[in-house]
């Protein structure tokens, strides 16, 4: 995690259509061990192995779910989940660099943010912070999704586990599609929303709630964007039709 090589320059020069994602020995040894069984898996639900993959990550529930773009139908279907095997922290943000806590929020991620040789046999770095964690003097770094069941901040799987989440992000990112990496304290439905609402994170979770609610709705990831006022930044959801859903 903590070896993640600077590349990241290069790669971002790169365009989205064509992005070139980096390999190492270890990398190829797993694509040729996995990626075919994984191709097979896919096809048998009426996917393809690039195509535009969702994920989502609760906290509470320890789970990392994949979606993956049906084409036939222009949303997205699941397709496998995954446990945690380990994370830092409380539910809840992350804050500052150190606190040993796992972000929650909205990502992105793209081929500079890919790390064959890490420490934590393979990881992507989640793109923490963004630009709503900036706004709110947010600060950290190298915020992963790795394997090796162990957990500074980040959010660990265990090796196979990670190899296949590994290779579904890397295919939809060499296919010119970035992967949303959407982080849930746990899944929001109401009941949750209740048991949590004396929280003093109840508002930032409420904002969280709409990206949550919009993809429920729709089966597409919504657009992300951020909107800073006097009252702090606050992420503004749109649907696929661009219709903005309220915030907190």
């Amino acid at each position: 995690m903590k070896k993640f090589i600077l590349f990241t320059a290069l790669l971002l020069l790169l365009s989205a259509c064509a992005a070139q994602l980096p390999t190492s020995e270890k990398l190829e040894h797993i694509r040729l061990a996995k990626q075919d069984a994984l191709s097979a898996e896919m096809t048998a639900s009426g996917l393809t192995l690039g195509q535009p993959t969702y994920i989502r990550v609760f906290k509470s529930e320890n789970l990392v779910e994949t979606w993956v773009e049906d084409e036939t139908i222009g949303r997205y279907i699941p397709f496998k989940t995954y446990p945690i095997c380990n994370y830092s922290g409380l539910l809840g943000p992350k804050l500052m660099e150190g606190d040993r806590q796992a972000p929650e929020g909205f990502y992105t991620v793209g081929a500079g943010q890919m790390n064959p040789w890490s420490s934590y046999h393979l990881s992507f770095d989640i793109g923490f912070p963004n630009e709503f964690d900036r706004a709110q003097g947010r600060t950290g770094s190298h915020l992963m999704i790795h394997g090796n069941c162990k957990s500074d901040g980040c959010y660990a799987l265990t090796d196979p586990a990670i190899e296949e989440v590994y290779l579904l992000t890397e295919a939809s990112i060499r296919e010119g599609h970035p992967v949303p990496v959407h982080i849930f304290p746990f899944r929001m439905h109401a009941r949750n929303m209740a048991q949590h609402n004396a929280s003093p994170w109840a508002p930032f979770w409420q904002n969280l709630r709409e990206g949550y609610d919009a993809f429920e709705t729709t089966r597409i990831p919504p657009e992300i964007n951020v909107r800073s006022g006097h009252s702090g930044a606050k992420y503004v959801i749109e649907t696929p039709r661009q219709q903005t859903i309220a915030m907190y």
